[in-house]
């Protein structure tokens, strides 16, 4: 005796174009967090772990710990900078090590894709934070975008980062350099945090940093000019 095949199950439709579209999201994300490693290597950085000595990384835009709360650049993990760059920071490291033995840098931010810039920007367009995100659309837009920029702090002996006052990335008067001697006499800033924000900036001018007024751990490695002349920024 014959029995008639059992027909097997079919996917309602609806169901069918919700995976489709969830694998091409999924795919599309993947894709693009390949490409962020991808352009950075490709413009011929250096990882400057590889460098510095003793440097530890913890890039806050691989995660949700930033001011916009959100990940912008998937699984890029490490510290890449022009490789003149990465030498001035192992001068600088080297320096810091000479003042206070046992104390090493600890990198936030360092290169960035132009394509990650202009995510930033659509972000704070209109808001109050616009004014902490550099302009894509400009000449030069930011000095990230080049691998010429570092975001750091200092770690002590104990492998933890230094007092300098205020977080990474918070917004306000207390991370703006140009406020910290009022603040200092306003006691919103204690001696010791603008000790470390001042040994900070030392350690990094020697080397050749440049810092900047409204951020304490920003740094660039040239001017503005320079950057644009020496280096071609990140796709």
């Amino acid at each position: 005796m014959s029995y008639p095949a059992k027909k097997g199950k079919t996917m309602n439709p609806f169901h069918l174009v919700l995976v489709l579209v969830l694998l091409s999201l999924h795919l599309s994300s993947l894709a693009a967090e390949k490409n962020i490693t991808t352009s950075i290597k490709d413009s011929g950085l250096v990882d400057a772990e590889t460098v510095v000595p003793g440097l530890k990384v913890d890039l806050k835009y691989s995660s949700t710990d930033n001011f916009l709360k959100k990940d912008v650049y998937g699984d890029l993990s490490k510290c890449y900078l022009q490789s003149d760059a990465a030498q001035m920071l192992k001068n600088a490291a080297g320096y810091l090590a000479a003042i206070r033995p046992g104390h090493t840098f600890l990198a936030y931010d360092c290169a960035r894709p132009v394509s990650v810039q202009h995510i930033m920007w659509q972000a704070v367009i209109g808001t109050k934070q616009q004014s902490y995100v550099a302009n894509p659309n400009t000449l030069t837009g930011s000095i990230h975008n080049y691998g010429c920029a570092v975001d750091l702090t200092i770690v002590g002996e104990k492998g933890s980062a230094i007092d300098m006052g205020s977080a990474f990335d918070s917004l306000g008067a207390k991370a703006q350099p140009r406020h910290e001697i009022k603040l200092l006499r306003q006691n919103q800033l204690s001696a010791e945090q603008v000790v470390n924000r001042t040994l900070l900036r030392l350690v990094m001018v020697k080397a050749g940093f440049y810092p900047i007024s409204n951020e304490w751990w920003h740094f660039n490695c040239a001017t503005k000019k320079d950057t644009r002349k020496k280096y071609e920024n990140i796709p």
